[in-house]
């Protein structure tokens, strides 16, 4: 890594480490601030402002001429070239319900896609990190993804839309995965769906429609980590989602997806 890819992946940790513990003392005491997004059912909460804000000062102050893109509406025009893709609390149901579930996903991309990314585990104390063309680490420790071909064998992870009409369409792709992989999880976090796939706990992960700050930095820690990442078309016309597996797996799954023969 370069000398600014080593200080931005630095930065990028250092903001994770602060907001998952801020995030981790307000866990256990009763949610405040709590109101709907895009659906009754997707849910924000003053925990997720508080993060997104300190991370917002922490990097403002020590990059002010990197664009910014955050869940909650944190938004500035880069002027560098680099821009900021931040999920403050990944998770934010499992949070409220105190299913101990969640993270902090942190990226930085440039024009050619993710220079660093952070995915970061409170609750579990597991950091995970990537820089392009450095790898993908858990905890300082090098992974890699399961290589892992016999889809009947593989456990995959997926995600579902807080929109009634796309869970349909999501329902009924999961009727053809479920029959032809060992099982399917569903933990409610998909920056640490990503990141598990990066490590080998899952064998593989899709979900229809992801926003970029969902899937940024587990998107860099799947390809650092020798996996696959494909687009994947989400219903309606909203934003795509992803695919992601180890390259004998890949192509395997993408079609149970797509309904491929």
């Amino acid at each position: 890594m370069g000398v600014e890819q080593d200080e931005l992946l630095d930065l990028a940790l250092q903001g994770a480490l602060r907001a998952g513990e801020l995030l981790l003392e307000r866990f256990e005491g009763p949610a405040r601030g709590v109101s709907s997004k895009s659906t009754h059912t997707d849910l924000v909460s003053d925990a997720d402002r508080s993060s997104e804000a300190l991370l917002i000062e922490l990097i403002t102050s020590e990059r002010p001429r990197d664009g910014i893109y955050a869940e909650e509406g944190g938004k500035g025009i880069s002027e560098s070239g680099l821009r900021w893709v931040i999920d403050p609390l990944d998770g934010t149901i499992n949070y409220l319900f105190r299913i101990p579930i969640w993270s902090v996903s942190i990226a930085v991309e440039d024009r050619h896609g993710g220079l660093v990314g952070v995915v970061h585990d409170p609750n579990r104390n597991e950091t995970f990190t990537a820089s392009r063309g450095g790898g993908a680490y858990l905890s300082g420790a090098p992974i890699k993804v399961r290589d892992r071909a016999d889809p009947t064998k593989a456990l995959i992870g997926t995600g579902f839309s807080y929109d009634s009409e796309v869970r349909a369409v999501q329902a009924e792709v999961l009727t053809r995965v479920l029959p032809h992989v060992r099982d399917v999880r569903r933990p409610g976090s998909a920056a640490l769906d990503l990141a598990y796939v990066a490590c080998g706990r899952l064998d593989g992960f899709y979900e229809h429609t992801m926003e970029a700050y969902d899937k940024a930095a587990g998107v860099l820690l799947i390809q650092e980590a020798g996996g696959v990442v494909s687009d994947l078309a989400a219903p309606f016309g909203l934003t795509p989602g992803v695919i992601v597996a180890a390259p004998a797996l890949h192509e395997q799954l993408s079609n149970l997806v797509l309904n491929k023969e």
